[in-house]
């Protein structure tokens, strides 16, 4: 996992390095062109590595291995394990990155938990969107806690691809 993130790293320096040395003297570089700080919809290259992928049925059908740059520095694939364990056996399918439907908020569980507490005793909840509900007594109290907010991450939470995990291991295999 650590040599993918250097490696991802090394291909955004890379890219970077190659479009600085480019530039001329004759073509001075405009001070609101330079990136100083992180902007709103931009993402790490190195957190994409290790971001679950789930289907339309909120099953998980793999996650994101490899991140794949063409030669002017875009995105052209993302490579997907699919099945194995801890690595072994997984097999590797190449998705284009604009077939992904990025999503910042948690996966929204499809499985209903009943928490029964005796009379007195406080229950606590947890909701999907980072929500913490605590009732008291009969239902007579409720307080609301929301939790750090997705958008400050530099990462999506997790992508959605339309197929089955089969469907994936049917794939031609993407080698390295």
């Amino acid at each position: 996992m650590i040599s993918k993130c250097l490696a991802i790293a090394f291909l955004a320096t890379a890219s970077m390095t190659g479009t600085a040395s480019a530039q001329t003297a004759t073509n001075p570089v405009d001070s609101t062109a330079s990136a100083t700080a992180h902007k709103e919809g931009e993402w790490r290259g190195s957190k994409l590595a290790g971001i679950d992928v789930y289907n339309e049925a909120n099953e998980k059908i793999g996650d994101i291995n490899d991140v794949i740059l063409d030669r002017s520095g875009k995105v052209a694939n993302v490579i997907l394990g699919v099945g194995g364990v801890l690595g072994l056996g997984e097999h590797y399918v190449a998705v284009g990155f604009d077939k992904l439907k990025w999503v910042d908020q948690p996966v929204t569980s499809t499985t209903a938990s009943t928490t029964s507490a005796p009379a007195n005793t406080p229950a606590t909840t947890s909701a999907p969107d980072g929500t913490t509900r605590t009732t008291t007594g009969a239902a007579t109290t409720t307080t609301t806690t929301t939790t750090t907010s997705a958008s400050k991450r530099w990462y999506p939470d997790h992508a959605v691809y339309n197929a089955t995990k089969d469907e994936l291991k049917a794939m031609p295999e993407f080698k390295y």
